[in-house]
């Protein structure tokens, strides 16, 4: 059972990751890739204080837990690194993979946030025009 875990895990975070990533590209997930973007942010940022883990994240945690009781020991502590060890079997620089994660989260929140406000702006627009 934990390795079907470990494999819901693998799957369902690297798909949200790319999600993340790359879910402004089509219209009709620009919302929804938004909400995602910001409910990472938040989970990085707030529950990160609170947890005194900046980038803190429930899945890592929770994947973490599942990789452990199967044995794993020294555990990076952000799942970008791990998965990125895990997939090409090399061990990346820690600060490196958090920094072009960081960096990736934001550049793809700004992006997401100027599309979706043009999509809202031409949508408000639209519809100012009807009412006259």
């Amino acid at each position: 059972m934990l390795k079907i875990a470990d494999i819901f895990f693998v799957v369902f975070h690297t798909a949200l990751i790319f999600f993340n990533l790359f879910g402004w590209i089509w219209k009709r997930t620009r919302l929804a890739n938004l909400v995602t973007l910001m409910l990472t942010a938040a989970s990085w940022t707030v529950l990160g204080y609170f947890y005194n883990t900046p980038g803190y994240c429930p899945l890592t945690d929770w994947h973490f837990d599942v990789l452990h009781k199967l044995g794993e020991r020294n555990m990076p502590s952000s799942y970008v690194k791990y998965l990125a060890d895990r997939i090409t079997g090399f061990d990346f620089d820690s600060i490196l993979i958090d920094s072009l994660t960081l960096w990736l989260l934001v550049t793809a929140l700004m992006i997401s946030l100027v599309l979706n406000a043009i999509a809202w702006y031409k949508l408000w627009k639209k519809k100012m025009q009807q009412t006259y």
